[in-house]
Protein backbone atom coordinates (compact mmCIF):
# COMPACT_ATOMS: atom_id res chain seq x y z
CA UNK A 1 0.00 0.00 0.00
CA UNK A 2 2.86 2.68 1.01
CA UNK A 3 4.06 2.03 -2.61
CA UNK A 4 1.21 2.23 -4.16
CA UNK A 5 0.48 5.66 -3.06
CA UNK A 6 3.98 6.97 -3.27
CA UNK A 7 3.46 5.84 -6.84
CA UNK A 8 0.70 7.68 -7.20
CA UNK A 9 2.16 10.58 -5.90
CA UNK A 10 4.90 10.65 -8.02
CA UNK A 11 2.90 9.69 -11.04
CA UNK A 12 0.38 13.14 -9.76
CA UNK A 13 2.96 15.21 -8.97
CA UNK A 14 5.44 14.41 -12.27
CA UNK A 15 2.09 15.52 -14.41
CA UNK A 16 1.75 18.49 -12.50
CA UNK A 17 5.74 19.67 -12.82
CA UNK A 18 6.00 18.72 -16.64
CA UNK A 19 2.51 20.86 -17.31
CA UNK A 20 4.49 23.49 -16.15
CA UNK A 21 7.66 22.75 -17.37
CA UNK A 22 6.91 22.86 -20.70
CA UNK A 23 5.73 25.80 -21.30
CA UNK A 24 7.40 27.60 -18.26
CA UNK A 25 11.11 26.79 -20.06
CA UNK A 26 9.73 27.70 -23.54
CA UNK A 27 8.65 30.95 -22.41
CA UNK A 28 12.13 31.66 -20.81
CA UNK A 29 13.67 30.90 -24.23
CA UNK A 30 11.31 33.09 -25.86
CA UNK A 31 12.18 35.50 -23.39
CA UNK A 32 15.47 35.82 -23.84
CA UNK A 33 15.76 35.89 -27.09
CA UNK A 34 13.33 38.66 -27.45
CA UNK A 35 15.15 40.68 -25.11
CA UNK A 36 18.45 39.76 -27.22
CA UNK A 37 16.91 41.03 -30.48
CA UNK A 38 15.41 44.41 -28.43
CA UNK A 39 18.98 44.95 -27.35
CA UNK A 40 20.67 44.57 -30.19
CA UNK A 41 17.64 46.65 -32.41
CA UNK A 42 18.03 49.44 -29.78
CA UNK A 43 21.78 49.78 -30.50
CA UNK A 44 21.59 50.23 -33.65
CA UNK A 45 19.08 52.62 -33.46
CA UNK A 46 21.33 54.14 -31.00
CA UNK A 47 24.16 54.73 -33.31
CA UNK A 48 21.62 56.40 -36.22
CA UNK A 49 21.96 59.93 -34.67
CA UNK A 50 25.93 59.85 -34.82
CA UNK A 51 25.88 58.31 -38.14
CA UNK A 52 23.60 61.46 -39.34
CA UNK A 53 25.91 63.84 -37.93
CA UNK A 54 29.21 62.04 -39.47
CA UNK A 55 30.30 59.88 -41.28
CA UNK A 56 34.47 60.12 -40.15
CA UNK A 57 35.07 56.37 -39.75
CA UNK A 58 36.92 56.66 -36.58
CA UNK A 59 34.22 58.75 -35.03
CA UNK A 60 32.32 56.13 -36.03
CA UNK A 61 34.48 53.16 -34.64
CA UNK A 62 34.36 54.89 -31.63
CA UNK A 63 30.95 55.11 -31.16
CA UNK A 64 30.30 51.57 -32.20
CA UNK A 65 32.45 50.06 -29.83
CA UNK A 66 30.64 52.54 -26.72
CA UNK A 67 27.61 50.69 -27.60
CA UNK A 68 28.59 47.05 -28.07
CA UNK A 69 31.76 45.94 -26.39
CA UNK A 70 31.49 42.60 -28.48
CA UNK A 71 32.15 44.55 -31.83
CA UNK A 72 29.08 43.47 -33.11
CA UNK A 73 27.97 46.80 -34.73
CA UNK A 74 29.00 47.07 -38.30
CA UNK A 75 28.26 50.35 -40.15
CA UNK A 76 27.85 50.07 -44.10
CA UNK A 77 28.58 53.11 -45.52
CA UNK A 78 27.21 54.44 -49.00
CA UNK A 79 30.43 53.97 -50.54
CA UNK A 80 30.61 50.15 -50.01
CA UNK A 81 32.56 50.89 -47.20
CA UNK A 82 32.20 48.83 -44.04
CA UNK A 83 33.45 49.49 -40.63
CA UNK A 84 33.49 45.93 -38.51
CA UNK A 85 33.14 42.47 -39.79
CA UNK A 86 29.78 41.77 -41.30
CA UNK A 87 27.83 39.32 -40.93
CA UNK A 88 24.89 40.13 -43.12
CA UNK A 89 24.22 38.38 -46.73
CA UNK A 90 25.03 40.42 -49.36
CA UNK A 91 21.42 40.21 -50.86
CA UNK A 92 19.92 40.89 -47.61
CA UNK A 93 22.15 44.29 -47.10
CA UNK A 94 21.10 45.13 -50.87
CA UNK A 95 17.32 44.89 -49.71
CA UNK A 96 17.51 47.20 -46.69
CA UNK A 97 19.78 49.87 -48.79
CA UNK A 98 17.34 49.48 -51.92
CA UNK A 99 14.09 48.79 -49.97
CA UNK A 100 14.93 51.31 -47.33
CA UNK A 101 12.98 48.98 -44.78
CA UNK A 102 14.63 47.59 -41.31
CA UNK A 103 14.92 44.05 -40.80
CA UNK A 104 15.79 41.53 -38.17
CA UNK A 105 15.71 37.81 -38.81
CA UNK A 106 17.39 34.47 -38.32
CA UNK A 107 20.43 33.87 -40.31
CA UNK A 108 23.23 30.84 -40.15
CA UNK A 109 24.83 31.56 -36.65
CA UNK A 110 22.53 33.97 -34.81
CA UNK A 111 20.43 36.99 -35.62
CA UNK A 112 20.87 39.79 -37.52
CA UNK A 113 19.10 42.79 -37.56
CA UNK A 114 19.88 45.91 -40.35
CA UNK A 115 18.81 49.64 -39.54
CA UNK A 116 19.23 52.09 -42.45
CA UNK A 117 19.59 55.87 -42.25
CA UNK A 118 19.29 58.02 -44.90
CA UNK A 119 22.01 60.14 -45.88
CA UNK A 120 22.44 63.98 -46.66
CA UNK A 121 22.08 63.43 -50.38
CA UNK A 122 19.39 60.83 -50.89
CA UNK A 123 22.12 58.39 -49.59
CA UNK A 124 21.73 55.39 -47.79
CA UNK A 125 23.84 54.07 -45.27
CA UNK A 126 22.87 50.55 -43.12
CA UNK A 127 23.83 49.44 -39.06
CA UNK A 128 24.14 46.23 -38.66
CA UNK A 129 24.28 44.49 -35.43
CA UNK A 130 24.77 40.49 -34.91
CA UNK A 131 23.28 38.41 -32.07
CA UNK A 132 25.31 35.09 -31.81
CA UNK A 133 23.44 31.43 -31.44
CA UNK A 134 25.51 32.10 -27.86
CA UNK A 135 23.72 35.00 -26.90
CA UNK A 136 19.98 34.39 -27.83
CA UNK A 137 20.54 31.48 -25.28
CA UNK A 138 22.25 32.99 -22.58
CA UNK A 139 21.27 31.85 -19.07
CA UNK A 140 18.63 29.57 -20.33
CA UNK A 141 20.39 26.41 -19.27
CA UNK A 142 20.55 27.99 -16.08
CA UNK A 143 16.82 28.66 -15.81
CA UNK A 144 16.16 25.43 -16.57
CA UNK A 145 18.03 23.52 -13.93
CA UNK A 146 17.02 25.82 -11.39
CA UNK A 147 13.24 25.09 -12.36
CA UNK A 148 14.26 21.20 -12.85
CA UNK A 149 15.78 21.33 -9.42
CA UNK A 150 12.72 22.76 -7.45
CA UNK A 151 10.77 20.25 -9.90
CA UNK A 152 12.56 17.23 -8.35
CA UNK A 153 12.49 18.78 -4.94
CA UNK A 154 8.75 19.26 -5.21
CA UNK A 155 8.24 15.77 -6.69
CA UNK A 156 10.54 13.77 -4.13
CA UNK A 157 8.69 15.83 -1.36
CA UNK A 158 5.64 14.83 -2.03
CA UNK A 159 6.64 11.23 -2.44
CA UNK A 160 8.16 11.30 0.76
CA UNK A 161 4.91 13.04 2.45
CA UNK A 162 3.04 9.94 0.58
CA UNK A 163 5.30 7.34 1.69
CA UNK A 164 4.68 9.06 5.63
CA UNK A 165 0.89 8.70 4.94
CA UNK A 166 0.92 5.69 3.49
CA UNK A 167 3.16 3.93 6.49
CA UNK A 168 0.94 5.19 9.28
CA UNK A 169 -2.01 3.66 7.44
CA UNK A 170 -0.25 0.49 6.49
CA UNK A 171 1.14 0.77 10.84
CA UNK A 172 -2.40 0.43 11.51
CA UNK A 173 -3.78 -1.90 8.73
CA UNK A 174 -0.76 -4.46 10.25
CA UNK A 175 -1.62 -3.82 13.93
CA UNK A 176 -5.68 -5.16 12.93
CA UNK A 177 -4.85 -7.87 11.11
CA UNK A 178 -2.31 -8.93 13.33
CA UNK A 179 -4.84 -8.65 16.64
CA UNK A 180 -7.78 -10.55 14.86
CA UNK A 181 -5.33 -13.57 13.46
CA UNK A 182 -4.11 -13.28 17.45
CA UNK A 183 -7.85 -13.45 18.68
CA UNK A 184 -8.46 -16.07 16.02
CA UNK A 185 -5.98 -18.19 17.56
CA UNK A 186 -7.73 -17.62 21.22
CA UNK A 187 -5.92 -15.25 22.76
CA UNK A 188 -9.37 -13.32 24.15
CA UNK A 189 -7.57 -10.33 25.87
CA UNK A 190 -6.44 -9.14 22.63
CA UNK A 191 -7.14 -6.05 21.96
CA UNK A 192 -5.87 -2.78 19.81
CA UNK A 193 -4.84 0.76 20.23
CA UNK A 194 -7.13 2.48 17.02
CA UNK A 195 -5.17 4.46 15.22
CA UNK A 196 -4.65 5.93 11.58
CA UNK A 197 -7.17 7.69 9.49
CA UNK A 198 -10.56 8.32 11.43
CA UNK A 199 -12.24 4.71 8.87
CA UNK A 200 -8.82 2.83 10.59
CA UNK A 201 -9.63 3.92 13.93
CA UNK A 202 -13.22 3.40 13.77
CA UNK A 203 -12.35 -0.20 12.68
CA UNK A 204 -9.91 -0.50 15.75
CA UNK A 205 -13.21 0.53 18.06
CA UNK A 206 -14.94 -2.11 16.20
CA UNK A 207 -12.26 -4.67 16.83
CA UNK A 208 -12.78 -3.97 20.09
CA UNK A 209 -16.10 -3.70 20.90
CA UNK A 210 -16.30 -7.26 19.07
CA UNK A 211 -13.39 -8.72 21.55
CA UNK A 212 -15.70 -7.39 24.65
CA UNK A 213 -18.56 -8.94 22.99
CA UNK A 214 -17.08 -12.13 22.03
CA UNK A 215 -15.99 -12.99 25.58
CA UNK A 216 -19.02 -11.87 27.14
CA UNK A 217 -20.33 -14.39 24.92
CA UNK A 218 -18.59 -17.33 25.59
CA UNK A 219 -18.40 -16.31 29.64
CA UNK A 220 -21.94 -16.54 29.49
CA UNK A 221 -22.07 -19.89 27.24
CA UNK A 222 -19.97 -21.64 30.11
CA UNK A 223 -22.16 -20.64 32.45
CA UNK A 224 -25.29 -21.84 30.91
CA UNK A 225 -23.04 -25.31 30.59
CA UNK A 226 -22.28 -25.13 34.21
CA UNK A 227 -26.07 -24.53 34.87
CA UNK A 228 -27.24 -27.18 32.64
CA UNK A 229 -24.26 -29.86 33.78
CA UNK A 230 -25.11 -29.20 37.12
CA UNK A 231 -29.35 -29.97 36.63
CA UNK A 232 -27.91 -33.20 35.91
CA UNK A 233 -26.66 -34.16 39.09
CA UNK A 234 -30.73 -34.64 40.14
CA UNK A 235 -30.95 -37.59 37.89
CA UNK A 236 -27.65 -38.72 38.63
CA UNK A 237 -28.77 -38.86 42.79
CA UNK A 238 -31.44 -40.95 41.67
CA UNK A 239 -29.40 -43.46 39.92
CA UNK A 240 -27.18 -43.51 43.33
CA UNK A 241 -30.18 -44.51 44.96
CA UNK A 242 -30.71 -46.96 42.60
CA UNK A 243 -27.65 -48.60 42.83
CA UNK A 244 -27.91 -48.79 46.40
CA UNK A 245 -31.04 -50.78 46.07
CA UNK A 246 -29.81 -53.12 43.90
CA UNK A 247 -26.99 -54.27 46.26
CA UNK A 248 -25.90 -57.81 46.12
CA UNK A 249 -27.30 -58.54 42.63
CA UNK A 250 -24.50 -59.05 40.18
CA UNK A 251 -25.24 -56.08 38.20
CA UNK A 252 -24.86 -53.56 41.08
CA UNK A 253 -21.07 -53.02 41.34
CA UNK A 254 -20.96 -52.40 37.47
CA UNK A 255 -23.74 -50.31 37.78
CA UNK A 256 -22.08 -48.48 40.89
CA UNK A 257 -18.46 -47.94 38.97
CA UNK A 258 -20.75 -46.49 35.84
CA UNK A 259 -22.34 -44.36 37.76
CA UNK A 260 -19.21 -43.33 40.07
CA UNK A 261 -17.53 -42.31 36.22
CA UNK A 262 -20.68 -40.21 34.97
CA UNK A 263 -20.48 -38.44 38.59
CA UNK A 264 -16.73 -37.82 37.58
CA UNK A 265 -17.13 -36.83 33.97
CA UNK A 266 -20.17 -34.62 35.51
CA UNK A 267 -17.55 -32.78 37.95
CA UNK A 268 -15.14 -32.35 35.94
CA UNK A 269 -17.31 -30.35 33.03
CA UNK A 270 -18.80 -28.37 35.79
CA UNK A 271 -15.13 -27.31 37.15
CA UNK A 272 -13.99 -26.61 33.51
CA UNK A 273 -17.27 -24.47 32.87
CA UNK A 274 -16.68 -22.44 36.42
CA UNK A 275 -12.87 -21.62 35.90
CA UNK A 276 -11.57 -18.08 33.65
CA UNK A 277 -12.40 -18.22 30.57
CA UNK A 278 -8.76 -19.27 28.37
CA UNK A 279 -8.78 -20.88 25.32
CA UNK A 280 -6.92 -24.01 24.88
CA UNK A 281 -5.66 -26.25 21.70
CA UNK A 282 -8.42 -27.84 20.95
CA UNK A 283 -10.11 -24.56 21.36
CA UNK A 284 -12.49 -25.08 24.45
CA UNK A 285 -11.47 -23.93 27.55
CA UNK A 286 -8.40 -25.11 29.67
CA UNK A 287 -8.89 -25.92 33.14
CA UNK A 288 -6.13 -26.19 35.75
CA UNK A 289 -4.99 -29.79 37.95
CA UNK A 290 -6.31 -28.65 40.40
CA UNK A 291 -10.12 -27.64 39.25
CA UNK A 292 -10.16 -31.24 37.43
CA UNK A 293 -11.36 -33.62 39.86
CA UNK A 294 -12.59 -36.02 37.13
CA UNK A 295 -9.61 -36.48 35.02
CA UNK A 296 -5.88 -36.38 36.98
CA UNK A 297 -3.49 -34.33 34.63
CA UNK A 298 0.01 -36.16 34.21
CA UNK A 299 2.73 -33.12 33.70
CA UNK A 300 0.41 -30.55 32.60
CA UNK A 301 -0.80 -27.05 34.08
CA UNK A 302 2.99 -25.88 33.45
CA UNK A 303 4.14 -22.55 31.51
CA UNK A 304 4.97 -24.30 28.61
CA UNK A 305 1.55 -25.51 28.03
CA UNK A 306 -0.35 -28.82 28.43
CA UNK A 307 1.12 -31.84 27.87
CA UNK A 308 0.16 -35.85 29.17
CA UNK A 309 1.36 -38.93 28.50
CA UNK A 310 -1.09 -40.61 25.91
CA UNK A 311 -0.92 -43.87 26.86
CA UNK A 312 -1.68 -43.78 30.41
CA UNK A 313 -5.18 -41.82 29.66
CA UNK A 314 -6.20 -44.26 26.62
CA UNK A 315 -5.50 -46.85 29.26
CA UNK A 316 -7.79 -45.25 31.37
CA UNK A 317 -10.61 -44.55 29.28
CA UNK A 318 -10.58 -48.00 27.43
CA UNK A 319 -10.97 -49.43 30.93
CA UNK A 320 -14.12 -47.18 31.44
CA UNK A 321 -15.56 -48.30 27.90
CA UNK A 322 -14.66 -51.82 28.94
CA UNK A 323 -17.24 -52.14 31.49
CA UNK A 324 -20.01 -51.27 29.11
CA UNK A 325 -18.15 -53.59 26.37
CA UNK A 326 -18.28 -56.27 28.66
CA UNK A 327 -22.05 -55.86 28.71
CA UNK A 328 -22.33 -56.15 25.36
CA UNK A 329 -20.79 -58.82 24.95
CA UNK A 330 -17.92 -57.14 22.94
CA UNK A 331 -14.17 -58.41 22.59
CA UNK A 332 -12.04 -55.21 24.08
CA UNK A 333 -8.51 -55.65 23.37
CA UNK A 334 -5.70 -53.15 24.70
CA UNK A 335 -2.25 -53.12 23.04
CA UNK A 336 -0.06 -50.21 25.01
CA UNK A 337 3.50 -49.58 24.40
CA UNK A 338 6.16 -49.54 26.84
CA UNK A 339 7.80 -46.40 25.77
CA UNK A 340 6.94 -42.49 26.66
CA UNK A 341 4.29 -41.52 25.07
CA UNK A 342 4.12 -37.65 25.81
CA UNK A 343 1.89 -35.22 23.48
CA UNK A 344 1.49 -31.27 23.85
CA UNK A 345 -2.18 -31.96 24.50
CA UNK A 346 -3.86 -32.13 28.08
CA UNK A 347 -5.56 -35.11 29.60
CA UNK A 348 -9.02 -33.96 28.96
CA UNK A 349 -8.47 -33.56 24.98
CA UNK A 350 -7.03 -36.95 24.52
CA UNK A 351 -9.58 -38.74 26.32
CA UNK A 352 -11.86 -36.83 24.11
CA UNK A 353 -9.92 -38.58 21.02
CA UNK A 354 -10.70 -41.62 22.80
CA UNK A 355 -14.20 -41.42 23.80
CA UNK A 356 -15.29 -40.32 20.43
CA UNK A 357 -13.46 -42.99 18.43
CA UNK A 358 -14.48 -45.74 21.10
CA UNK A 359 -18.06 -44.35 21.11
CA UNK A 360 -18.29 -44.05 18.02
CA UNK A 361 -18.14 -48.37 17.90
CA UNK A 362 -20.65 -48.69 20.04
CA UNK A 363 -22.57 -46.11 17.98
CA UNK A 364 -22.58 -47.73 14.67
CA UNK A 365 -21.72 -51.84 14.78
CA UNK A 366 -23.87 -54.03 16.62
CA UNK A 367 -23.65 -55.64 19.92
CA UNK A 368 -20.82 -58.37 19.83
CA UNK A 369 -18.44 -56.70 17.32
CA UNK A 370 -15.33 -56.95 18.63
CA UNK A 371 -12.62 -53.91 18.93
CA UNK A 372 -9.54 -53.15 19.43
CA UNK A 373 -7.29 -50.13 21.19
CA UNK A 374 -3.31 -49.62 20.56
CA UNK A 375 -1.30 -47.50 21.08
CA UNK A 376 2.26 -47.12 18.99
CA UNK A 377 5.63 -44.84 19.35
CA UNK A 378 7.14 -44.10 16.68
CA UNK A 379 10.42 -41.86 16.05
CA UNK A 380 8.66 -38.60 15.88
CA UNK A 381 4.90 -39.61 16.44
CA UNK A 382 2.76 -41.33 19.57
CA UNK A 383 -0.05 -43.43 16.99
CA UNK A 384 -3.54 -44.16 18.48
CA UNK A 385 -5.26 -47.07 16.63
CA UNK A 386 -8.53 -48.31 17.21
CA UNK A 387 -10.25 -50.71 14.96
CA UNK A 388 -13.38 -53.15 15.11
CA UNK A 389 -14.64 -56.45 12.46
CA UNK A 390 -18.17 -54.34 12.21
CA UNK A 391 -18.93 -53.11 8.73
CA UNK A 392 -16.39 -50.38 8.39
CA UNK A 393 -16.69 -47.02 7.18
CA UNK A 394 -17.83 -46.87 3.20
CA UNK A 395 -17.05 -42.82 2.61
CA UNK A 396 -13.99 -41.87 4.90
CA UNK A 397 -13.72 -38.54 2.98
CA UNK A 398 -16.75 -38.11 3.23
CA UNK A 399 -16.61 -39.13 7.43
CA UNK A 400 -14.58 -36.50 8.56
CA UNK A 401 -17.34 -33.64 7.53
CA UNK A 402 -19.59 -32.55 10.13
CA UNK A 403 -23.04 -33.31 9.47
CA UNK A 404 -22.33 -34.80 6.15
CA UNK A 405 -22.46 -38.91 6.56
CA UNK A 406 -25.41 -40.76 6.66
CA UNK A 407 -26.69 -41.42 10.10
CA UNK A 408 -23.13 -39.70 11.61
CA UNK A 409 -22.89 -36.15 12.98
CA UNK A 410 -19.34 -36.83 12.04
CA UNK A 411 -18.56 -34.52 15.13
CA UNK A 412 -16.60 -37.49 17.13
CA UNK A 413 -13.88 -37.95 13.89
CA UNK A 414 -13.51 -34.28 13.27
CA UNK A 415 -12.42 -33.91 16.98
CA UNK A 416 -10.13 -36.33 16.58
CA UNK A 417 -8.84 -34.79 13.25
CA UNK A 418 -8.57 -31.50 14.99
CA UNK A 419 -6.62 -32.87 18.31
CA UNK A 420 -4.09 -34.55 15.77
CA UNK A 421 -3.80 -31.29 13.44
CA UNK A 422 -3.24 -29.28 16.88
CA UNK A 423 0.09 -31.42 17.46
CA UNK A 424 1.32 -30.91 14.01
CA UNK A 425 -0.09 -34.48 13.16
CA UNK A 426 -1.91 -36.45 11.30
CA UNK A 427 -5.43 -38.94 10.67
CA UNK A 428 -6.33 -41.83 8.77
CA UNK A 429 -9.17 -44.01 7.80
CA UNK A 430 -9.38 -47.37 6.12
CA UNK A 431 -10.46 -50.91 6.17
CA UNK A 432 -8.38 -52.67 8.70
CA UNK A 433 -7.60 -56.58 8.81
CA UNK A 434 -10.66 -57.33 11.75
CA UNK A 435 -12.62 -56.41 8.42
CA UNK A 436 -13.90 -52.85 9.90
CA UNK A 437 -12.61 -49.60 10.16
CA UNK A 438 -9.23 -48.88 11.07
CA UNK A 439 -8.88 -45.28 12.36
CA UNK A 440 -5.11 -44.11 12.90
CA UNK A 441 -4.62 -40.74 15.13
CA UNK A 442 -1.13 -39.69 14.58
CA UNK A 443 0.19 -37.35 17.40
CA UNK A 444 3.39 -35.82 17.18
CA UNK A 445 5.80 -35.76 20.18
CA UNK A 446 6.19 -32.88 22.46
CA UNK A 447 8.89 -31.36 23.17
CA UNK A 448 11.35 -32.17 26.17
CA UNK A 449 10.05 -30.49 29.18
CA UNK A 450 12.62 -27.76 30.31
CA UNK A 451 14.31 -28.14 33.53
CA UNK A 452 12.25 -26.37 36.51
CA UNK A 453 13.72 -24.43 39.69
CA UNK A 454 12.68 -26.04 43.33
CA UNK A 455 11.36 -24.08 46.42
CA UNK A 456 14.39 -23.51 47.75
CA UNK A 457 16.32 -22.29 44.37
CA UNK A 458 17.68 -25.95 43.42
CA UNK A 459 17.54 -26.49 40.11
CA UNK A 460 14.96 -29.94 39.61
CA UNK A 461 15.24 -31.81 36.35
CA UNK A 462 11.88 -32.75 34.90
CA UNK A 463 12.05 -36.19 33.97
CA UNK A 464 12.10 -36.54 29.71
CA UNK A 465 12.94 -39.39 27.62
CA UNK A 466 14.95 -38.83 23.85
CA UNK A 467 12.76 -39.84 20.97
CA UNK A 468 14.60 -41.90 20.03
CA UNK A 469 15.86 -45.13 21.56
Amino acid sequence: MRRSLAGVALAVTSMVALSFLIPLGALVMSLVKEQSVTAAEQRAAALAPVLTLTTDPSALRESAAGLDAAEHLVVHLPDAQSLGDSQAPVKLLERAQQGRESISQKTPGGWICLQPVVLPGDRVAVIENFVPDEELTRGVKASWAVMLLLAVGLVGGSVLVADRLGAKVVRSSKKLAQASHTLGQGNLDTRVEPMGPKELRDAGVAFNAMAHRMTELLAIERELVADLSHRLRTPLTALHLASERMAGTPESARVEAAVHALESELQAIIAAARTPLAVGPMGHGMRSAETSTGRQATGTGSAEGPRCEAADVVRRRTAFWAVLAEQQDRPCSLDLTQEPTAVSLSDDDIAAVVDALIGNVFSHTPPGTAFGVRVARTAQAVELVVEDSGPGIPEPDRALSRGSSTGSSGLGLDIARRAAAVTGGTMRIAHGPRGGAHITVVFALAPPARPERGPRGSRRRARWWPRNR
